[in-house]
């Protein structure tokens, strides 16, 4: 798909990616009044997939905030399934979860759920339904560019031959961002050596809208709930959930060549017996942990969001929420600077843009590394250790609020 448009299309940002955090970033931008571009190489229709393909995403409070802003919350094609409480224990595998848990509830927080489970097809045809007609906005797609970046501005020459003249151009193609790397802007990696397995299954009990984050020694495991069982495949059990598994690679390549039956068997013995009989449904995914980090946020003319940025281990559940808060604080930016007749591609402008995001993305991803290496054996005087701390946590108000309302994206206070 491309929107019909000028040979020499000018707008104030031009977006390199159409994923989830570079369509929300170029939608955010035009629903504020700042005309902008996206280009992707792949078409945008083909990633909506027709089933159910056992992936979704944790919406923290702040991103469904941004995403209600950008228009795209709306076009959901199915209703997402809150999270009104979240239970974090220290486990074993076989084993009942530590009873010294952490027990948090989203109406003693900020009377809103913690945040929304979304499944990522129904994402896709929400920011596919929302780009094209937008005023200021120019989807191009499938369609591939190259960027000439330099004092003046910005100009990215399609592989059709238009070519499109911009202030800023932004970064939006992952971790192995193009533009990343033409800039020169280096990386800090580290390989866990784990892999991350994610799917959904059916159950037989509700989840009441509530989330399960265990620590094991392999790694940790979350249980997400989904809203009731409906479009999800042909299972007789009326309810859903979605999971997160880490493990060791080897382990993580054994798990995930089990039959159905056998692996349902694995689950439920991290899960246990609460949600009654379970059955595996979609696709497993499963993908390397890494964490990256960019040595910088911008170059000339340049700035970088999501995966192009920063990487992290999902013990925190919080990657995606963490590209959002990019685009949150780039679209603001962007638009005071476009609304006064500034610069969108400023030096100073992108100074802010860095020196805003920059240390919260790395303090998450220290927070999760932190974590990761704590929880992720089992060593006894360790592991009661880590029981008591969260126990304790569970006892301060104030430290668990603080906790509540940073994995939801808020401030601090309020």
């Amino acid at each position: 798909m491309s929107t019909s448009s000028p040979a020499g299309l000018e707008v104030v940002v031009a977006v390199i990616g159409a994923g989830p955090v570079g369509a929300t970033l170029a939608a955010a931008l035009a629903a504020r009044g700042v005309p902008a571009a996206v280009i992707d190489a792949a078409p945008l229709p083909p990633m909506e997939l027709s089933g159910f393909d056992g992936r979704a995403y944790a919406i923290a409070l702040a991103s469904r905030r941004l995403l209600d802003a950008a228009g795209i919350w709306e076009r959901l094609p199915t209703t997402p399934c809150p999270i009104e409480g979240i239970k974090v224990a220290d486990g074993r595998v076989g084993e009942t979860p530590s009873r010294l848990d952490l027990d948090f509830d989203a109406a003693e927080v900020a009377g809103e759920p913690f945040g929304w489970m979304v499944e990522a097809r129904a994402l896709r045809v929400a920011l596919n339904a929302r780009l094209p007609g937008m005023p200021n906005l120019h989807a191009f797609a499938p369609m591939t560019a190259t960027v000439a970046r330099d004092a003046e501005g910005v100009t990215v020459s399609l592989a059709d031959g238009r070519t499109i003249r911009a202030q800023l151009v932004v970064g939006a193609e992952g971790r192995n961002s193009p533009l990343r790397q033409a800039a020169g802007i280096g990386t800090a990696r580290h390989d866990y050596g784990q892999i991350g397995m994610v799917g959904a299954f059916a159950h037989e009990l509700p989840h009441n809208n509530r989330a399960l984050e265990l620590f094991l020694s392999a790694g940790p495991f979350a249980q997400l709930p989904l809203s009731d069982l409906g479009s999800f495949g042909t299972s007789t059990l009326p309810h859903a959930s979605s999971f997160v598994w880490t493990e060791r690679r080897a382990a993580a390549e054994g798990l995930l060549a089990l039959p159905d039956e056998a692996f349902a068997r694995e689950l439920r013995r991290r899960i246990g017996g609460h949600l009654g009989a379970i059955e595996p449904i979609g696709r497993r995914w499963h993908y390397p942990l890494t964490a990256m980090h960019a040595t910088r946020y911008v170059a000339e003319r340049l700035a970088l969001v999501g995966d192009a940025a920063h990487g992290m281990h999902p013990i925190a559940g919080q990657g995606l929420n963490i590209g959002f808060r990019d685009v949150t604080a780039l679209s603001e930016l962007v638009a005071e600077a476009h609304a006064a007749g500034s610069d969108a591609g400023s030096p100073a402008l992108l100074a802010r843009y860095q020196a805003r995001r920059r240390p919260d993305a790395l303090m998450m991803i220290g927070a999760t590394h932190v974590l990761e290496k704590l929880f992720a054996n089992d060593i006894g005087p360790l592991r009661l250790a880590r029981r008591l701390g969260i126990a304790a946590v569970n006892r301060i108000p104030l430290l668990k609020r603080s906790f509540a309302r940073q994995a939801m994206g808020l401030p601090l206070r309020g």
